[in-house]
């Protein structure tokens, strides 16, 4: 491969890093119960990024992060003990600890087994199994562009219908908040605008290219890379940041999922890195554990580079013009054109690659995100980690 310029080279997966050797794999497989890597990095222009974007001094970004990785890690320990009471979980910034939701009829055994693990325990009256069932009936619904999405809320107990706001008088938009009210414990808010996804046509950086569209890499696999599905379907080509051939879209799902996965070839290898544009160090990626709703996320893109958030929902449908797409995670990060396909990354776990969202990084907004384990188990690929 003919690559120079490292540093902005695109994420990691295209990166030419000789002098970095991968120690070891994460496959889809072994996902059920990922386990966090014993050293968080902490650079500071890590840190830096969560005090511009979450408003944090750095003592508050340290301890935060080290609060994440314990409720990161709580997280299936709790979710086991809770069995069929479990109303899901979150983590609660203030407090900094994991908050796990337990059916009022949970026995008092269970209560207790939960607490045992550290987390805190919040009695609920519906399961995250009958929340669940209440957002695949709304899924079956078809959905006018008057609504955004719709998401579980562990912490509302109820499935959050989102309608844009200057559109909430029309009628499809009240049939359809109608029909997902009755469906189950439902609860309507309204957002800003309407949601879009991020592929951007062809301009100068560091992207990676298709027809004259233009994302970014998300993480590396063995074999090539991941990345989201509308920036190019089964049989496209792929063109590096230098204009030179990469690889092959071998798999592509838009709209109803949002991920792909592209080999790559001709010279071009994948390491597993996570490029941080000079705002933080390129960052190495060691495993796929999930991030808990509440916890701080970073995401890495060719238009506008490094930005951080929060996790506000999961296993949200988002409903596109180009049609709905489900199993999607909301953060408050915010990202533009061309950043389609870039990586969501807790500290050093991988969490997705960002599909869509609304506003831009000057007035702020939120973003969706196709889960990595998911993309994983999928296609059979195996996360390249360091």
């Amino acid at each position: 491969m003919r690559r120079i310029r490292l540093k902005y080279a695109g994420l990691a997966v295209l990166l030419v890093l000789g002098s970095w050797t991968a120690g070891g794999t994460t496959s889809a497989a072994a996902t059920d119960s990922p386990t966090v890597s014993d050293t968080e990095p902490a650079s500071p222009g890590l840190l830096q990024a969560m005090q511009r974007d979450l408003g944090l001094s750095e003592q508050r970004a340290k301890a935060r992060l080290a609060a994440e990785r314990t409720a990161m890690d709580l997280t299936p320990k709790a979710r086991k003990a809770a069995g069929s009471a479990y109303g899901g979980s979150w983590f609660d910034a203030e407090s900094e600890r994991l908050t796990v939701a337990v059916t009022q009829d949970a026995a008092p055994a269970t209560v207790r087994e939960v607490r045992a693990t550290g987390a805190t325990v919040r009695t609920v009256a519906h399961s995250a199994r009958e929340l669940d069932a209440t957002k695949a009936r709304i899924d079956r619904l078809p959905a006018p562009a008057g609504v955004s999405s719709w998401h579980v809320d562990p912490a509302a107990n109820a499935v959050v219908v989102n309608v844009v706001r200057d559109r909430r008088a029309d009628n499809d938009v009240r049939r359809f908040v109608s029909r997902a009210l009755a469906t189950g414990p439902v609860t309507v808010e309204t957002v800003s605008a309407a949601p879009r996804t991020f592929a951007a046509g062809t301009v100068g950086g560091d992207p990676y290219y298709t027809g004259n569209v233009r994302c970014s890499i998300g993480f590396s696999v063995h074999g090539g890379f991941i990345t989201a599905g509308h920036c190019g379907g089964q049989g496209a080509g792929v063109r590096g940041w230098d204009g030179t051939y990469v690889g092959t879209f071998q798999g592509s799902s838009f709209p109803d999922n949002d991920y792909a996965w592209v080999s790559v070839g001709s010279g071009w290898w994948t390491v597993p890195v996570v490029l941080g544009w000079g705002t933080v160090p390129d960052r190495l990626v060691r495993g796929s554990a999930e991030a808990p709703v509440g916890t701080s996320i970073c995401r890495s893109g060719s238009t506008t580079h490094w930005h951080c958030g929060t996790v506000l929902a999961k296993n949200e449908t988002v409903n596109y013009s180009q049609g709905a797409v489900h199993q999607m995670t909301k953060t408050s990060v915010c990202a533009e054109p061309g950043d389609s396909g870039g990586s969501f990354i807790s500290g050093d776990q991988a969490q997705g690659v960002t599909s869509g969202g609304w506003g831009n990084c000057s007035g702020g907004g939120e973003t969706w995100f196709q889960p990595v384990n998911e993309i994983l188990g999928r296609y059979g690929l195996t996360l390249h980690t360091a």
